[in-house]
């Protein structure tokens, strides 16, 4: 197994660079200047593999990651982050927010880009592993590769109004609800695949153990069937999730977290204060311990306020979601159906939760007494911005739960330059 994941990464490293040195446009073919090694590359297990783990580097590597840039957007714009130094030229944009974001942004134009590399190369996987003779690999290969996909879908709807249907010359747009519709359809197709030939131990052997595939896939589906209104099956993929199981991106020396990167630099971004932004009733409660795991205070002659959680250091893990991401998906879905009894109930295991797979834990009195929906909706989306704090999914939150626009700095984010000047159908931005 050593000799096949070194080979993999060195390969990962050859077919990351042919094919696209993060391109000007996602519209562009993403093609390897020798064409022919690809289409090898495509017919075998081995390469299959290379370029399937390579979807998670693209994903969380540096400041071109999908990760870093959709955590470092969102923090900005929903008041999670606080700009140490004025000179970075992208951070001060969305910090600003309003008009101050362009097509400029290159934190947005990485996001975009890295996306949507993410979609054409996972597509490749996806569209050749079938043809593999071990159907069990081959199933791996779709599934591990729709977790991406379905997460670069995801990333790209919840934050610009439209976003494209694919990869390839002037492609056409599709709006965001379609994007999350089109994420789930991927995520469909996976766990249809699964159903149908079980991931071989073979392939399990050869990816990042951290990263559950089938917890991940039912997740994701939650998370997105929420984002589209579709509470019934945001329940019930939320109810497949086994709690017990973690599923993480794993980092380490020659792979470092990104965010401790960032933090440990203390020159980019920190924690806007200890309430996490958060004003008015959302301000976290007297004695929650999640603002101990997510914040911490270090320095002479005046201590400052550092990002704790998954930016601890080089090796530690983020979560793909949180065990609380389900639980709160189960509480806003039975809520907004409405069924307040189980919505209290499953909120009440988030406020009183002693004890995670990651350590997030409020460790607050269970909440009592009569709740209208929309008092419920309110502390579900205080318990949200508080468990989920610097994830990336607070915008789309503010919006779902229609908070007030005053309390963000942008609500869709413009499209890049780069996109614009090489895609004729790119949409207009948005005014704000």
């Amino acid at each position: 197994m050593k000799n096949l994941r070194n080979n993999t990464s060195k390969y990962i490293t050859c077919f990351a660079f042919s094919c696209m040195l993060f391109s000007a446009s996602c519209t562009k073919e993403y093609l390897d200047p020798s064409r022919a090694k690809t289409d090898v590359a495509l017919t075998t297990q081995q390469g299959l593999t290379a370029v399937s783990i390579g979807l998670q580097r693209v994903y969380t590597l540096g400041r071109t990651g999908v990760m870093f840039n959709s955590i470092a957007a969102n923090g900005f714009v929903t008041n999670e982050f606080s700009l140490l130094n004025s000179g970075n030229i992208p951070e001060l944009q969305l910090s600003t927010g309003g008009n101050a974001v362009d097509g400029t942004n290159t934190i947005l134009f990485n996001l975009w880009t890295s996306a949507n590399k993410i979609i054409y190369d996972a597509d490749l996987v996806i569209a050749n592993a079938g043809n593999l003779g071990d159907k069990g690999y081959a199933s791996g290969l779709i599934a591990y590769s729709s977790i991406f996909k379905a997460l670069a879908i995801g990333n790209m709807a919840q934050y610009w109004e439209k976003i494209p249907d694919g990869t390839g010359k002037n492609v056409q747009f599709i709006t965001r609800a379609a994007g999350f519709t089109k994420a789930i359809g991927v995520l469909d197709n996976a766990l249809s695949v699964i159903a149908a030939n079980p991931i071989s131990a073979g392939f399990n052997s050869n990816v990042p153990p951290a990263v559950n595939i089938v917890n991940t896939l039912h997740a994701l589906k939650a998370r997105y069937a929420l984002f589209s209104g579709n509470y019934p099956l945001a329940l019930t993929e939320a109810n497949a999730v086994d709690l017990t199981k973690s599923s993480a991106f794993a980092f380490d020396p020659a792979s470092p977290n990104i965010l401790f990167s960032i933090i440990s630099s203390n020159n980019v971004f920190q924690p806007l204060n200890v309430n996490l932004g958060l004003t008015g009733a959302n301000v976290p409660d007297a004695g929650d311990k999640r603002i101990l795991f997510y914040t911490f205070f270090t320095g002479t002659p005046t201590a400052t306020i550092r990002m704790g959680g998954f930016a601890t250091a080089t090796s530690t893990a983020f979560p793909i979601y949180l065990p609380g991401e389900i639980i709160l998906i189960k509480a806003e879905a039975f809520a907004r159906q409405p069924d307040l009894a189980n919505a209290l109930i499953e909120l009440n295991k988030v406020v009183t939760k002693t004890s995670d797979l990651f350590g997030v834990t409020a460790a607050l009195p269970a909440l009592s007494g009569t709740y209208t929906q929309q008092q419920l909706l309110d502390l579900i989306y205080k318990h949200r911005s508080i468990e989920l704090f610097a994830s990336g999914l607070k915008l789309e939150d503010m919006r779902r739960f229609n908070q007030p626009l005053a309390d963000r700095k942008r609500n869709f984010f413009p499209y890049p330059f780069q996109e614009r000047d090489n895609n004729p159908n790119t949409p207009a931005d948005p005014t704000f």
